[in-house]
């Protein structure tokens, strides 16, 4: 029995296998990739040398310039915050909360939404900062 066998390049590629390769990738990056919750308020962030990647949270308050306190992109009142917080708190099992505070804000506002965040059994914080460069 005589098999034939030619030596024509082929004139037809099937994309089929190379498009579920790059699929699986997609998805692959899409599962593994941290996304990581921004909010809408604009602050100017102090700079640090020694700049870490924080976990990504849901707990996160950011403090304006003009000291306006937000919660998430929802704007509150520092009484409100032990409250809402509290709220935020009893949907999700993390401990940590974020605070992004701009740069020309005193530190007393900072410690009384710390505090605020002690009331309601917060215990672990971060306060963001942006990488400075060289």
């Amino acid at each position: 029995m005589k098999f034939e066998s030619s030596r024509k390049p082929l004139s037809a590629f099937s994309l089929s296998s190379l498009t579920d390769i790059v699929f699986l990738l997609l998805i692959f990056f899409l599962l593994t990739s941290q996304f990581v919750v921004q909010t809408g308020v604009k602050v100017k962030l102090p700079a640090s040398k020694m700049n870490e990647q924080s976990m990504p949270t849901k707990l996160i308050v950011s403090i304006t310039e003009e000291k306006e306190i937000y919660v998430g992109s929802e704007k509150i009142e520092l009484s409100q915050l032990a409250i809402k917080l509290s709220e935020l708190k009893e949907n999700i099992t993390e401990n940590n909360l974020v605070i992004r505070a701009d740069k020309n804000v005193n530190i007393d506002l900072v410690i009384q939404v710390i505090d605020g965040a002690k009331a309601v059994g917060i215990d672990k914080f971060t306060i963001e900062t942006e990488k400075q460069s060289f």
